[in-house]
């Protein structure tokens, strides 16, 4: 195992996903034929799928066509591609249908969509939803590459020089059908407003996730008059510098579980060391010995061999610290380890990794990030005691010299100041954007209230009652009538004392 991958996985998936007049025809007509048609825009019956999880989710899907270059609308076109859920109970849907914005950036939309579907059931009664892969990923002119011959699958090298001539490659791939200056969070903006026109809905409900925040501030900050709500869930504040501060987040993360874990009893006997120590200490080890392990393939149980590096361990950690369930079992993964027993941890690591391969479009992850946040970005000394180190975000941006980019528009890192409906939902425990990041954007939101879970992550739709909150946010657009009481079942998830499982 190349034991850089870790850096560059991060690097890759973290950077942690769209659309004014209607007329008299506007909206989903009720027929039943197989074309259907969304305002102007007719779709075809589809099924959505992941690729990953067993769950499918059936559709309509169309081509959108736009220019790739709005200064030169006669030049080269390309084809978004498009689909729409219909209101479980279309009879009495609603005209304002919601837009989801998928994370990365580099995420589709589309493919997205079946691991979040569930926590929009409720949503779905009423309200369509539409699905716009963002340009550059997923079925709209993805701008992907293969990488160099015997390379790992989730970048091409551990050096950044390494990674700006793979980017270089890449970018002169593409150059016959993509310009990567015009994949960037202003032209998905652009394409969103084309589709809104295009179905003819007056108004928009908008919710995004991790990036997807970002697009749909900038939305909402372009067209107010086009948003009838917001959701945002896991807040990027349009000034953020993405993936600039991981090495400083994910500390704190670090720090609050430790914590919880210290309240108790059976969590603090079995680990006294805090989970910061503990995995500083493995990685000192590791990097001045990296250790050759055999351990069971996690797809067909096989015996294989690999390197367990200092790398794969912060990377493991990271990964594994979006999500309360993941997070519980780092603990005694890295007891295991920091005793000589390898085998889990590279088990879990060779998993993580076959599943987010290939799950974000590299090149428009670098189109969006080299020209909104790369020149932004200064190294903070303090970085260099942390557990990630400055590394990842340097590795984060290594391509930027290679890769053709464009730039930000003015005003791009304003805060949004608005008067639109929105709540806002953050994680106790989110290792890529805390709650305080949420508190700083609603502080532009006079109709705004934000959420914190308690013991949560990462993304925060299909948490607890989550779900029901977010339908009736959607219906009322009033997020301070909310009763969130129903939110304080959420808890902690204690870290597995064996792998058995926890104590009760």
């Amino acid at each position: 195992m190349n034991p850089g991958m870790t850096r560059l996985l991060l690097a890759t998936a973290l950077a942690a996903g769209l659309l004014g007049g209607c007329d008299s025809t506007a909206g989903p007509e009720p027929a039943a034929a197989a074309t259907r048609h969304y305002g102007r825009i007719a779709f075809e019956p589809c099924t959505l799928a992941t690729g990953v999880s067993a769950g499918n989710v059936q559709a309509y899907c169309a081509r959108f066509e736009v220019p790739e270059d709005r200064s030169a609308p006669e030049g080269r076109k390309i084809a978004l591609s498009l689909a729409w859920l219909p209101a479980t109970d279309e009879g009495s849907a609603t005209d304002d249908p919601v837009f989801f914005f998928a994370g990365g950036p580099g995420q589709s939309a589309l493919k997205t969509w079946p691991q979040v579907d569930p926590a929009f059931a409720q949503v779905r009664k009423q309200r369509h939803v539409i699905l716009v892969d963002q340009r550059g990923t997923g079925g709209s002119n993805p701008l992907e590459c293969a990488p160099p011959e015997g390379a790992d699958a989730t970048a091409g090298g551990a050096d950044p020089a390494v990674l700006a001539a793979f980017a270089a490659r890449c970018a002169a791939e593409v150059a016959d059908r993509a310009d990567p200056r015009f994949y960037t969070t202003a032209d998905a903006v652009a394409d969103v407003e084309a589709v809104r026109e295009a179905i003819g809905a007056a108004k928009i409900d908008l919710v995004g996730v991790s990036y997807g925040t970002r697009v749909a501030q900038q939305y909402a900050g372009a067209h107010p008059q086009a948003v009838r709500s917001l959701v945002l869930d896991g807040v990027a504040p349009n000034d953020l510098v993405v993936g600039g501060e991981f090495a400083h987040t994910f500390e704190d993360a670090l720090k609050l579980q430790s914590e919880h874990c210290r309240q108790l009893p059976s969590c603090a006997a079995r680990f006294p060391q805090d989970a910061r120590t503990q995995l500083a200490g493995l990685v000192e080890r590791l990097r001045q010995a990296p250790a050759e392990v055999e351990y069971r393939d996690p797809s067909s149980a096989q015996s294989r061999r690999g390197t367990v590096s200092a790398d794969t361990v912060t990377g493991l950690a990271f990964m594994f610290s979006y999500m309360p369930q993941t997070a519980s079992l780092l603990p005694l993964v890295l007891d295991e380890a920091s005793q000589g027993r390898y085998a889990p941890l590279l088990s879990l690591h060779d998993l993580m990794g076959r599943n987010m391969g290939g799950s974000m479009a590299r090149g428009m992850q670098w189109s969006v990030i080299c020209a909104e946040d790369a020149d932004r970005y200064q190294e903070n000394e303090a970085a260099a005691g942390t557990l990630l180190g400055p590394e990842v975000a340097r590795m984060f941006f290594a391509a930027c010299p290679s890769w053709p980019h464009g730039g930000r528009a003015e005003g791009f890192t304003t805060p949004l100041r608005s008067e639109v409906p929105a709540l806002l939902l953050s994680g106790e425990l989110d290792p890529v954007t805390p709650p305080r990041y949420g508190e700083q954007v609603a502080q532009g939101l006079a109709n705004g209230r934000h959420l914190v879970l308690k013991g949560q992550g990462h993304g925060n739709l299909g948490s607890g009652c989550m779900p029901r909150l977010v339908a009736q946010f959607l219906e009322s657009a009033d997020a301070k009538a909310l009763d969130a009481a129903c939110l304080d079942t959420l808890a902690y998830v204690p870290p597995f004392t064996s792998f058995n499982g926890w104590e009760p």
